[in-house]
């Protein structure tokens, strides 16, 4: 059967993924409400802003430190298993914070480690949890299955903070307390999943091997261009670290203003992920992806300019529309275009730089604007994401030209 005549809603009915969708929901919708928990209560304690960029730093440095070495574990040893203590150490700590609140014994300090041992299991968790689609769905149901699975984080970033926010209103132990029942029951359905085909490479951990995955990226024209143009549109394109500034000082909405606003792209998002995981592209994929991050540029562009709310709330839901196309192709070429044996490395590659790049976007944003002017700022992100597109077509026409995303499998062959 050809990936066009796969039924419509195969993938959904396919019981390996509805495990694995339902662990991705239940585990993004705890880390949500955890980051709101976490940095409301450290500043609650603490009344510094100082502490509440500790909070992110302690679960960066993991993620920078570690993620080139979990996707060589990942590629080494049975990923249930790898998501599955991840989940399980992240269930921990959670119930560490809810003893220590409910106990009055919790301090900055104890906060800030466990924040950096979450941030440890979830650097292990990331790269190895995208490598598992592959191996419970078939090819042709891949890219369905990644537009999917990525809806599962927007309906987390939509429902868990407002979900963190009230329940810590109520109760701060009872937020941290279900954190870990939700990432304990992530655990379990992790573990339902059958895999298909298992790892089958068990090379020792040295520099060459654990470089890898960079090696491989390096070497194939279409991963490299894939990885490429996200990184730099998310790195560009980082407006909304400026949202803040937008409700309260150019349309005076105040909080909520600022919810609405950041609400949007995830709306978007969510919306086109479904589309794609009903209607996938089984065509021209090159140019959509290239014509998706344009879009983004664009919308980003439009946000800058506009001065009207509802124009700007627009804005953002392409925004976050077109993103999601971008990263659905880009996942998707990059497992159907990576050996299994290679997978844990080259996703922990591309986790790491765009991990790494949504930070770096946030501080390029805040930085141009304290020296132009935050509307100069956004324009100089949307302006710098097209031209990113521009130099990207002519760096990389292999990635321009591919028409199916399982052409990607050629390209995975090339030495």
């Amino acid at each position: 059967m050809s990936a066009g005549d796969t039924p419509q809603l195969s993938v959904l009915r396919h019981r390996s993924f509805a495990f694995f969708w339902f662990s991705r929901v239940a585990g993004s919708l705890a880390t949500q409400m955890q980051t709101v928990a976490v940095s409301w209560q450290i500043y609650e304690l603490t009344s510094s802003p100082f502490d509440l960029g500790l909070v992110g730093l302690a679960q960066f440095l993991p993620l920078v430190s570690l993620m080139l070495v979990a996707g060589h574990v990942a590629d080494r040893y049975d990923r249930k298993t790898i998501v599955r203590i991840s989940q399980i150490v992240d269930g921990v700590a959670m119930a560490v914070l809810a003893a220590g609140t409910a106990g009055g014994w919790l301090s900055r300090e104890l906060i800030l480690a466990v924040v950096l041992v979450f941030g440890a299991a979830r650097a292990f968790q990331q790269p190895t949890q995208q490598t598992l689609l592959p191996l419970i769905v078939p090819a042709p149901l891949l890219s369905r299955a990644v537009a999917a699975s990525s809806s599962s984080n927007q309906i987390a970033t939509i429902v868990g903070p407002a979900i963190g926010g009230l329940l810590f209103a109520v109760s701060a132990p009872l937020v941290y307390a279900l954190c870990a029942l939700l990432y304990f029951l992530a655990a379990v359905l992790i573990s339902l999943i059958k895999v298909e085909r298992a790892p089958q490479s068990r090379q020792p951990i040295t520099i060459a091997t654990v470089f890898a995955g960079i090696d491989f990226i390096r070497q194939r024209p279409i991963i490299l261009g894939a990885i490429t143009l996200d990184l730099f549109a998310v790195l560009l394109g980082g407006a909304t670290a400026l949202l803040p500034i937008f409700a309260r000082d150019i349309f005076h909405t105040g909080p909520w203003g600022l919810g609405v606003l950041r609400l949007s792209p995830a709306i978007g998002a969510l919306a086109m992920s479904i589309l794609l995981a009903r209607w996938p592209m089984h065509h021209k994929a090159g140019p959509v992806m290239f014509a998706a991050v344009a879009c983004f540029g664009a919308a980003t562009v439009v946000f800058g300019l506009s001065e009207s709310f509802a124009l700007s709330m627009f804005a953002l839901i392409v925004l976050g529309a077109s993103d999601m196309v971008s990263v659905v192709i880009r996942q998707t070429l990059i497992q159907l275009g990576t050996p299994n044996d290679m997978r844990g490395r080259v996703s922990a590659v591309n986790s790491l730089f765009i991990g790494t790049s949504n930070q770096l976007g946030d501080f390029r944003s805040g930085l141009t604007a304290e020296w132009f002017g935050t509307i100069p700022s956004v324009l100089i992100g949307g302006i710098g994401t097209l031209i990113v597109v521009a130099a990207s077509l002519k760096l990389f026409p292999q990635l321009a030209r591919i028409d199916s995303v399982e052409d990607a499998r050629k390209d995975a062959a090339s030495p």
